[in-house]
């Protein structure tokens, strides 16, 4: 099975950035941080066969493959994995334990079509969707997608996105940080 976690943030922007008050200057950066650890680490290092992919829509697309990564460099905190992003994305590689991260140029939309090809299932992340825990069975037998949005987020009910008739999953009514729900669902999926 292979996990892929899709992030999407319209509001990242480093105009004002400053390393004092990251969520405030970054137009929440680091909630996009907290969600690649939250992805890529477990107790023993790099979680295998996972991916996140964030969608930044002031700079493009950030592909997370632990495979590419080094474990013994790769920040493994909120400020200092924010920090060393905002550098790879202002461009200043040398150094920087992310310079092998992907980048690319592609749309969410166009990257969901592309894995559907390849027969992933793509489900999106909401509060008024399925049970997760009913579909847990199913979905480790599968190469899956999540699509991790925020609760007021515009994309996730977006036409284009919507008339891709993706599949809703849910913790349930409670609202979790996105961190958090991703935290949930490797905890289930691993528990399996």
């Amino acid at each position: 099975m292979n996990l892929i976690f899709f992030i999407k943030s319209a509001t990242v922007n480093l105009t004002k950035y400053t390393i004092k008050d990251i969520p405030g200057s970054s137009g929440r950066l680091d909630v996009v941080s907290r969600c690649v650890l939250a992805a890529l680490l477990n107790k023993n290092g790099f979680e295998e066969n996972l991916e996140i992919w964030t969608f930044l829509d002031n700079f493009g697309t950030y592909i997370f493959n632990p495979q590419l990564l080094d474990y013994e460099t790769f920040p493994k905190t909120e400020l200092l994995l924010t920090d060393l992003f905002v550098n790879f994305l202002q461009g200043r590689l040398k150094d920087n334990p992310l310079r092998s991260i992907t980048i690319s140029d592609i749309t969410m939309i166009k990257a969901i079509k592309k894995f559907q090809g390849l027969n992933y299932e793509v489900f999106i992340l909401k509060e008024d969707g399925l049970p997760f825990l009913d579909l847990i069975s199913e979905i480790i037998e599968m190469n899956s997608i999540f699509i991790i949005g925020s609760q007021e987020d515009k994309f996730l009910n977006t036409k284009e996105l919507l008339e891709l008739n993706l599949q809703t999953v849910s913790f349930g009514a409670q609202s979790y940080l996105a961190s958090s729900v991703i935290r949930l669902l490797k905890l289930h999926i691993r528990a399996l």
